[in-house]
């Protein structure tokens, strides 16, 4: 199939699609399996390889995947192309496994290094010894494994991305490949290695002579440069690596003589050295932060040696920066802009690096340039050279670090003090044939993909993917952007611009204060992205979101935009990277974990009712029932089962809430009425409910295992302590005096927070028998305490109403119960008014004021 621009035509309307010429786009692309742009045959890949939605025949039923996932990074696929977040195949590999039958099509719309897509083709081809471990671990769950290819679909923003996806999901002969990577490096090295050589000396620095008496030439394997600041002293220049590193040690001092008049100075308090020189490429003159080359590392004879930069050297780099050079390279001002380009840019270390070719040394340009052209023209495995080519241009550049930590800073756009420029013919031949090169990963690449291609690749915003039809997708695995922590567009664009195709940023789902995005924007992209996916998936399938949370704000948004486009949040499982173990998540409070989101889209029959039964009790429970259905039964860990939180009351409350709140409905019941009918309609185990159907699995399981005892372990608001009181109380009645030493052990009040005397909790939300000892209400007396406490907390929220200005400290419990009962009442704008005198923090990372004010900002929108 041919990618035309009357097909481009059909599709540039679409959000995401890339900056480029439409040449270059065609070029960059091989359809139908992939296109720099949004991918046109998806249609096509979808009739031939999907199976429609029927739901009178549709017998899927899968629980949420609950079980421990344990795989490194050091797998050889894993690293052949570097980027700034991936996922390991393997660990995918389970949770397409546990969701998906041989044959189905998973969707990535963040596919990133498109691991998503290797996933899925490894399961038809496992190695023997994942294979054995994967099934053992099923085994224990008692499930069965179903080996078999399933088909991807991968999106992403990027075109560095999905270039790099594309390459790890098309397979390729492997000796072709190495003949032709092995035939362009000998005419790279022909023409380049004379930039590369140096003179071999002796001990006290004197050329070594051959037999004939000339002198010995070694191959520089790197060249160190170092930083040049101006001592605030003496106003003369300090030569970094002469002053701030000690040799010996191989460390960077924090202080440090400048060597001119002895002063103590601080790299931070220093001012960079300038240079002005002229830019061949822009034809102007320009002035950058001055480096000079300091250290050379060589081989002879394979032996390697250091040396002091001499004159041939300096000649050498001369000759080097007086030349042309004779291919083309690319020479865009970063981000288009130029100076400070994004919010990567530092004025520290990016004075003068306004263009991408600013980011190379003139020899490493030089060589690279070289490469790519050579690459160019190889005719149809141009491409696939290409995925050489990019897994060392960004190695290749200025961000490589000398010194006890080498290679670049991850996340970063990051130009060191002591820059290491390699020998860039050297390092692609390790690319290609090291420990971790990208030979062994493509033969390996090549025995899973079998020579057939089970992946289509797409370039564009997943908040709109009118490429593909709805109810087609048996399942999602996602790892999407985190807020503000890696700004992907930035980090790609040196990439990107050798592809001569770049990402439209103007959908990038980040926080961004170039971009001018922040946590709002951030949130409504993500909703526009999870509606998409909420569409094109069948109805009663799962979607699994990896999500790195940095912050709180940040995935309570994530949260909020999974909620808001339909979907519903049946579990959350926070990877133990340390233990290599997941542990429940019940709190806002996961902060710089790894979270395992598991959310499902509704089955269509029961929309269809609920629309019905919309704000009645009958669809209350018509909820419970389908949310039931989806939870898991029975958790096993260490030889003992865990409580699964989201069968807990207080949690199906929570959960029934968001439901009507997200669908703008009123809530039909309050807690107490709730609880009471949960008691009445479904089986209680361990404080969890169950249909009837279920509990005869977790019953027999309950008899062989002992069950893991919950804790709490911070109380950090009224909600939290009432919980903790609740799990104490239970165990069995206690005094007050009993209660308090335990309670004040783990009380943690917020700034903000005004959290209630313990006496005033207990006796808001539990009762006391004749000896005083406090207990959990039954169900049936509880409605008459919710009473008692909804018109305490009532009236505590009155009291904020009729102040002025920002809410300093304030009782959470009753912002809560006050916007509940204004959703009740309709009153929108009063839930507005509100919340936008909280501190925006507090807002932020509280997921049920978030809930509210998003919902009641959309209603007022309507």
């Amino acid at each position: 199939m041919e990618l035309t621009k009357e097909l481009l035509d059909c599709v540039r309307d679409i959000e995401g699609f890339p900056l480029g010429n439409d040449e270059d786009i065609i070029r960059l692309s091989d359809p139908p399996h992939y296109t720099a742009c949004p991918n046109p045959f998806i249609k096509d890949f979808i009739e031939k390889y999907g199976k429609k939605y029927d739901e009178e025949t549709d017998d899927y039923e899968v629980e949420p995947f609950a079980a421990d996932v344990s795989e490194g990074k050091n797998d050889p696929i894993y690293n052949a192309h570097s980027y700034h977040t991936k996922v390991p195949p393997k660990a995918i590999m389970r949770y397409i496994l546990h969701y998906t039958k041989p044959g189905d099509i998973v969707f990535d719309g963040f596919c990133g290094t498109g691991m998503t897509g290797v996933a899925a083709a490894m399961c038809e081809n496992p190695d023997p010894e994942f294979k054995f471990k994967v099934e053992t671990e099923f085994k224990k769950q008692g499930k069965k494994v179903e080996w078999g290819a399933r088909r991807a679909i991968l999106n992403d923003l990027s075109p560095a991305a999905t270039f790099i996806a594309y390459n790890y999901n098309t397979p390729v002969d492997p000796e072709e490949f190495e003949k032709e990577a092995k035939k362009i490096l000998e005419e790279v090295e022909r023409e380049c290695g004379w930039m590369y050589e140096t003179i071999h000396v002796d001990e006290k620095g004197r050329p070594v002579l051959d037999v004939q008496g000339n002198p010995v030439k070694g191959r520089i394997n790197y060249t160190v440069w170092s930083d040049v600041f101006i001592c605030p002293n003496c106003s003369r220049e300090i030569v970094f690596w002469e002053v701030a590193v000690d040799k010996e040690k191989g460390e960077v001092l924090e202080e440090f003589k400048c060597q001119s008049c002895g002063a103590i100075v601080k790299k931070a308090n220093l001012e960079r050295a300038k240079v002005t020189v002229y830019d061949k490429a822009l034809k102007e003159y320009i002035t950058q932060a001055k480096q000079v080359p300091v250290l050379i590392n060589y081989s002879v004879n394979g032996k390697r040696y250091e040396k002091k930069p001499d004159e041939f050297d300096l000649r050498l780099i001369r000759k080097i920066e007086d030349a042309d050079i004779p291919y083309w390279y690319p020479t865009e001002p970063m981000m288009f802009v130029g100076e400070k380009w994004g919010d990567t840019w530092r004025a520290g270390y990016h004075f003068g690096i306004t263009h991408v070719h600013h980011f190379y040394t003139k020899r490493n340009l030089w060589v690279l340039s070289a490469l790519y052209d050579k690459v160019n023209i190889s005719g149809w495995l141009k491409n696939r050279l290409k995925f050489m080519f990019s897994s060392v241009a960004v190695m290749a550049s200025k961000m490589s670090r000398y010194g006890e930590r080498t290679g670049n800073v991850s996340g970063t756009l990051y130009i060191p003090s002591l820059v290491k420029d390699l020998n860039l013919i050297e390092y692609t031949k390790r690319k290609l044939w090291g420990p971790k090169g990208i030979i062994l990963p493509i033969k390996l690449l090549n025995e899973y993909l079998n020579h057939d291609i089970f992946s289509v690749v797409s370039t564009n915003s997943s908040s709109e993917l009118t490429n593909i039809p709805s109810n087609s997708i048996d399942y999602i695995f996602t790892d999407p952007p985190f807020g503000d922590n890696l700004m992907y567009s930035e980090l790609n664009f040196i990439w990107e611009a050798w592809l001569r195709v770049f990402t439209n940023n103007k959908t990038e789902a980040v926080i961004n204060k170039t971009q001018k995005k922040g946590l709002y924007e951030y949130q409504e992209l993500m909703e526009k992205c999870f509606r998409e996916m909420y569409r094109i998936l069948k109805p009663g399938r799962w979607m699994t979101v990896e999500f790195h949370n940095s912050k709180n704000a940040v995935w309570n948004a994530i949260q909020e935009a999974i909620l808001r486009a339909g979907f519903v949040i049946a579990n959350v499982r926070v990877l133990d990277k340390k233990q290599g173990t997941f542990k429940q998540v019940t709190t806002t409070s996961a902060v710089k974990k790894d979270l395992i989101i598991s959310a499902y889209k509704p089955k269509e029959s029961f929309e269809k009712r609920f629309s019905l039964e919309a704000g009645t009790e009958e669809g209350v429970w018509d909820f419970i029932r389908q949310h039931l259905e989806m939870l898991p039964v029975v958790v096993v860990k260490d030889g003992k089962i865990e409580i699964v939180p989201e069968r807990q009351k207080y949690l199906l409350y929570d959960a029934m809430i968001a439901f009507h709140i997200q669908r703008g409905l009123s809530i039909p019941m309050g807690a107490a009425e709730f609880y009471r009918g949960l008691e009445e309609r479904f089986v209680e185990r361990d404080g969890m409910y169950f249909l009837p159907n279920q509990v005869s699995k977790y019953d027999a399981k309950r008899m062989e295992l002992e069950l893991e005892e919950e804790q709490i372990s911070l109380i950090i608001d009224e909600k939290s302590a009432i919980q903790w009181l609740i799990l104490e109380l239970e165990k069995k009645p206690q005094t007050y005096q009993e209660i308090q030493p335990k309670f004040l052990q783990i009380k943690h009040e917020l700034k903000h927070e005004k959290l209630p005397e313990l006496m005033d909790i207990l006796k808001e939300n539990f009762l006391q028998d004749e000896e005083g000892r406090w207990y959990v209400p039954d169900p049936t007396k509880q409605s008459d305490i919710e009473k008692l406490r909804m018109k305490n907390l009532l009236k505590e929220f009155e009291g904020y109403l009729n102040t002025k200005g920002k809410l300093k400290v304030f009782r959470t419990e009753a912002i809560r119960a006050g916007f509940k009962d204004l959703w009740q009442k309709k009153d929108y704008r009063t839930i507005v008014k509100v919340a936008e005198r909280l501190p925006e923090t507090v807002l932020q990372e509280d997921t049920t004021l978030l809930m509210y004010y998003d919902n009641a900002l959309s209603k007022l929108g309507d």
